[in-house]
C-alpha cells in the first residue's frame, strides 16, 4: 500500500478508451494524468496517437478484447463511447445497437476499480426515450461503489469556437464523489473566439487578399462539426442545414479543401483539415493521420481537449486533492491499491498483456504496433 506522501506527489493516472483522433486524450494530458493506456480499433486514429506521442502506450483493436485487470487501482478510467446508438442523427437505438459500449466500460470499471469514471457522449443522451437506460447505468454504477451524474456542456463556453453541446458522464468512487463538481463556465471556462477570429491567420496563409473581409464578416462561433461514421458521412461539413449554417459564416461546407485559398480567389472558401482541428479546439502542431476522410473524420468526432481538460482537472482535483488537505490525502492511502511504478514499467514493456489476459486475441494480431 503507497503511502499518503507517495500517493499526492505521484501523477494521476488514467486509462482510455475510445481515443479517436486524441481530443479527450490531450485534454487528460493537460489536466495532468498519466495515460498508462489509450485504447482504439480505428488504424488512422492509432497512427495520429503514436505519431504525436510515441511514448503513449496505444492499443489498437476492439475494447471489448480490451481487459483493465493489470490496471486495478488507477484515478481514472475515460472514455469516448460511441455516439450513433444516441444520436438524433441516428435511429437512437441505446442498448440495441450493436455500436453501445456502455457495457464495456462498466466491465472495464469492474476490473480495474478505478477512482473515477469519465465517459462522452452527444447531448441525445439526455433525451426522454434514454431515461431508463440511464437509470440502469447510474444503479450499476451504485453497486460497484460509484455516484454519477451527467453533465449538458457547451465547448463554446471553454474558449472552442464551436457550438457543441456534449455530454459528459461523471461517476467517482463514494469515498470522493463529495469532492467532485463540474466545470462552470463562469469559473473554468474562456470566451470563445468568432471563426473569423480563429481563422484569419490560417486564411491568408497562401496569400488570398479577402480573407481579412472574410473574417470580419464571420463574425460568430461555428456549428457543431459533423465527423460522420464508416457507414456515413465523409470530408464535408455535414447534412444540408449544417452546411447552410456554414454558409451564412462563408463557408462552403460541401467538401473540405487541401489548403487555404491562394490569391485571386472567389467565392466561399471551404474549410482545411487543419482548420476544422483549429475550430475544435485542437492545438495547431497536433497533425492527424490518414487521407482527408479519414484524417477529418477523427477531427469531427472528437471531444474538444479544452473541454476534456476542465472535465478532467475538477476529477483530478476530487480525487487528488491538495496536499495541505491531510483527511483527504490520508483517505486516499486507504481507499486501495495504485498501479506500482515497477507494474507501469512492466505494462509498457508488455503492452499486449492487458490483451492476452482478455483471452481473445493475443500480439502480434492485437498489439501495439497492429
Amino acid at each position: 500500500m503507497p503511502t499518503t506522501e507517495e500517493t499526492t506527489q505521484r501523477a494521476p493516472t488514467c486509462i482510455e478508451i475510445c481515443s479517436g483522433g486524441g481530443g479527450q486524450a490531450l485534454g487528460l494530458e493537460q489536466a495532468g494524468f498519466e495515460a498508462l493506456a489509450h485504447v482504439e480499433v480505428d488504424a488512422h486514429s492509432c497512427e495520429t496517437l503514436r505519431s504525436n506521442r510515441p511514448h503513449w502506450n496505444v492499443f489498437q483493436g476492439d475494447v471489448r478484447d480490451f481487459s483493465a485487470e493489470p490496471f486495478l487501482g488507477i484515478d481514472l478510467l475515460a472514455g469516448g463511447v460511441p455516439c450513433p446508438p444516441f444520436s438524433k442523427a441516428g435511429k437512437q437505438l441505446g442498448a440495441n445497437d450493436e455500436r453501445d459500449l456502455f457495457p464495456e466500460a462498466l466491465r472495464l470499471v469492474a476490473e480495474c476499480r478505478p477512482r473515477a469514471v469519465m465517459l462522452e457522449n452527444v447531448r441525445g443522451f439526455l433525451d426522454a426515450i434514454f431515461t431508463d437506460y440511464r437509470k440502469r447505468l447510474k444503479d450499476e454504477l451504485r453497486e460497484l461503489g460509484y455516484e454519477a451524474s451527467w453533465h449538458l456542456l457547451n465547448a463554446c463556453d471553454f474558449g472552442v469556437p464551436q457550438l457543441r453541446p456534449r455530454v459528459v458522464v461523471v461517476a467517482v468512487h463514494r469515498d470522493f464523489a463529495s469532492g467532485f463538481y463540474p466545470p462552470m463556465p463562469l469559473s473554468d471556462g474562456v470566451p470563445a473566439p468568432t471563426v473569423g477570429e480563429a481563422l484569419a491567420d490560417l486564411m491568408m496563409e497562401n496569400g488570398w487578399e479577402g480573407a481579412l473581409k472574410w473574417a470580419a464578416q464571420a463574425n460568430e462561433i461555428a456549428p457543431t462539426l459533423v465527423g460522420g461514421s464508416k457507414k456515413h458521412g465523409g470530408a464535408d461539413l455535414g447534412p444540408t442545414r449544417a452546411r447552410k449554417a456554414w454558409e451564412a459564416l462563408g463557408v462552403n461546407g460541401k467538401s473540405l479543401a487541401e489548403e487555404a485559398p491562394s490569391p485571386g480567389f472567389e467565392g466561399l472558401p471551404r474549410l482545411t483539415v487543419r482548420m476544422a482541428a483549429r475550430i475544435q479546439g485542437f492545438p495547431d502542431d497536433w497533425r492527424f493521420s490518414g487521407g482527408k476522410t479519414a484524417a477529418y473524420r477523427q477531427v469531427g468526432n472528437a471531444f474538444p481537449p479544452p473541454v476534456a481538460r476542465a472535465v478532467a482537472r475538477r476529477i483530478r482535483d476530487a480525487v487528488r486533492p491538495p496536499e495541505s488537505d491531510s483527511r483527504s490525502a490520508a483517505r486516499i492511502a486507504e481507499v486501495g491499491p495504485q498501479p506500482r511504478p515497477e507494474i507501469i514499467t512492466q505494462q509498457r514493456r508488455k503492452i499486449e498483456d492487458p490483451l492476452a489476459r482478455r483471452g481473445r486475441r493475443t500480439a502480434p494480431e492485437f498489439s501495439r504496433r497492429a
